[in-house]
C-alpha cells in the first residue's frame, strides 16, 4: 500500500509541474510540492483533505496579505502571523491545511511582494497542484477485496482453533492452553475493521458495507468467547454433559470457517439442552458447579449463533458463517 501512494505521489507531482508549466505559470516546482501534500489514502479522505488544503490557504492568504502590507516583511512578522494564523484555521475546521497554508505563505514571503497578481497566482499553483493530487486519487485506488478475504480466513481460522481447544478442554479438564490464539484473532479483527473502513472510504457512489458488517460481528462474538473461556476455566471435572457440550464445540469450529451458514450447530446445540433438562439432577457440590457451568457456555454459545444469523442477511457473501 506504501509502495502503490509513492508511486501515486510520483505522478501528482509530476502532472502538476508539467501542467503548471505548460501554462506559464511561475513556481511549477510549488505546485508540485502542494501535490506532494494532497496525495492521501482514500478517495473520500482526498476529497476531504484537498478542501481544507485549499480554504486553509485561502485564509493563509488573507492573514498575510494584510500583516505582510501592515507590518512588512520582517521574520518577526512570519511569527506573529503563524499566531494568529494557526488558531484561526483550527477554528474554522481546516487543521489538515495548516502545512499547505504555511507553504504558500511562506514562499510569498520569499518573494518580498505581494498583490493581487501575486495572490491569484497562489491560487492557480493551489488548484493546479492540489487539483492534481485530488485526480490521481479519484482515478485509481487498490481493492482491498483480497487483503480482506486474507484476513477474513485468518480470523475464521482462529476462531476454529479457539473452539477445537474449547471442546479438547471439556473432554480433558486437564488440559493446558494459553489462549494465544484469542489475543491474535482480537488484533486481525481490529485490523479487518481498519482494513473494511479504508475500503468503504474509497466506495463514493454505491458503498458496500459487507466487510464492516462482517468484522463489526466478529468483534462483537469475541466478548461471547471470551465468557466462554471464563467459564471453561471453572470446569475441572470430566462429566457426561461436558463430553456432550464438546461435540458442540467440535461442530461449531468446522461451521465457523464453512462458506455457508450451515445451521448444524444450532440444531445440535437444541438437542443438546434437551438432553441436559432430561439429565437427573447433581448428586454433589462439585458436580453442580460444573454442570452450571456447562449450562452457561452454551448459552453463550447460543447468543453466539444469534449474533451470527442477525448479521447474515446484510453481508450476503461475506458473513454467511457461524
Amino acid at each position: 500500500m506504501m509502495g502503490f501512494r509513492v508511486i501515486k505521489t510520483a505522478i501528482a507531482a509530476l502532472l502538476a509541474i508539467v501542467i503548471t508549466d505548460a501554462l506559464e505559470i511561475p513556481g511549477a516546482t510549488s505546485a508540485g510540492l502542494l501535490a506532494i501534500l494532497g496525495v492521501d489514502v482514500t478517495r473520500k479522505r482526498s476529497l476531504h483533505s484537498v478542501s481544507s488544503r485549499f480554504f486553509a490557504s485561502l485564509l493563509g492568504l488573507v492573514f498575510a496579505s494584510v500583516l505582510f502590507q501592515l507590518l512588512g516583511y520582517h521574520y518577526w512578522v512570519l511569527a506573529l502571523y503563524i499566531l494568529i494564523a494557526f488558531p484561526a484555521i483550527s477554528k474554522a475546521h481546516l487543521k489538515e491545511g495548516i502545512v499547505t497554508s504555511s507553504v504558500v505563505v511562506f514562499r510569498v514571503f520569499s518573494g518580498q511582494e505581494l498583490d493581487i497578481h501575486i495572490f491569484w497566482t497562489e491560487v492557480q499553483l493551489l488548484m493546479i497542484g492540489l487539483g492534481s493530487a485530488m485526480v490521481v486519487n479519484m482515478i485509481y485506488m487498490p481493492k482491498g477485496e483480497g487483503q480482506l478475504g486474507q484476513i477474513r480466513r485468518q480470523v475464521d481460522g482462529l476462531f476454529s482453533q479457539i473452539f477445537t481447544q474449547i471442546s479438547r478442554t471439556l473432554r480433558e479438564p486437564s488440559h493446558l492452553w494459553d489462549g494465544k490464539e484469542m489475543i491474535q484473532a482480537g488484533k486481525m479483527v481490529e485490523r479487518g475493521i481498519a482494513e473494511s473502513n479504508r475500503n468503504l472510504e474509497n466506495q463514493m457512489l454505491h458503498p458496500d458495507l459487507a466487510w464492516n458488517v462482517y468484522f463489526y460481528m466478529r468483534k462483537e462474538q469475541l466478548d461471547h468467547i471470551a465468557a466462554m473461556m471464563h467459564l471453561v476455566s471453572q470446569i475441572y471435572e470430566k462429566l457426561p454433559t461436558g463430553i456432550f457440550a464438546a461435540e458442540l464445540f467440535d461442530q461449531i469450529s468446522q461451521d465457523v470457517i464453512a462458506e455457508e451458514y450451515t445451521g448444524k450447530t444450532e440444531k445440535l446445540l437444541t438437542e443438546v439442552q434437551a438432553k441436559f433438562r432430561e439429565m437427573e439432577l447433581p448428586k454433589t457440590r462439585e458436580e453442580f458447579e460444573v454442570r452450571s457451568a456447562i449450562l452457561q457456555l452454551s448459552k453463550e454459545l447460543e447468543d453466539f449463533l444469534k449474533i451470527s444469523k442477525r448479521s447474515k442477511a446484510p453481508t450476503s457473501k461475506v458473513a454467511k458463517r457461524a
